[in-house]
């Protein structure tokens, strides 16, 4: 498979590394939006969240929202506040075809986006 996110999970290309588990990896965002910009992947690869699974895709996703919010305490930025985004595909803006969550914080974050 020739995913970028998935040869970071198999350390086959270099990425700082915040997190690990079993089941998630998260790293710095290389082109950072914000302070701390983190991308939270699941070690198992899902191209898109149209291709997430009633059986046995929930808990995993469940994960990726669970590990943001233990990264935005250890931070120091979860009672400030924070932004989780998840894009999909083209028009969502989804460039990297395995799922991933942005965990950004340290900055205030206004809607729109952009």
């Amino acid at each position: 498979m020739d995913c970028l996110f998935c040869k970071i999970i198999d350390r086959e290309i270099p990425a700082d590394i915040v997190y690990e588990d079993d089941e998630v990896l998260a790293f710095n965002d290389i082109n950072p939006q914000a302070p701390t910009h983190m991308l939270i992947v699941p070690k198992r690869h899902i191209a898109t969240l149209n291709d997430i699974e009633e059986d046995g895709d929930l808990a995993l996703v469940g994960r990726l929202q669970y590990t943001a919010a233990r990264l935005a305490e250890r931070e120091g930025f979860a009672e400030d506040g924070y932004r989780v985004v998840m894009n999909c595909n083209d028009q969502g803006g989804q460039t990297v075809y395995h799922i991933h969550m942005h965990l950004m914080g340290g900055r205030r974050f206004t809607w729109p986006a952009g």
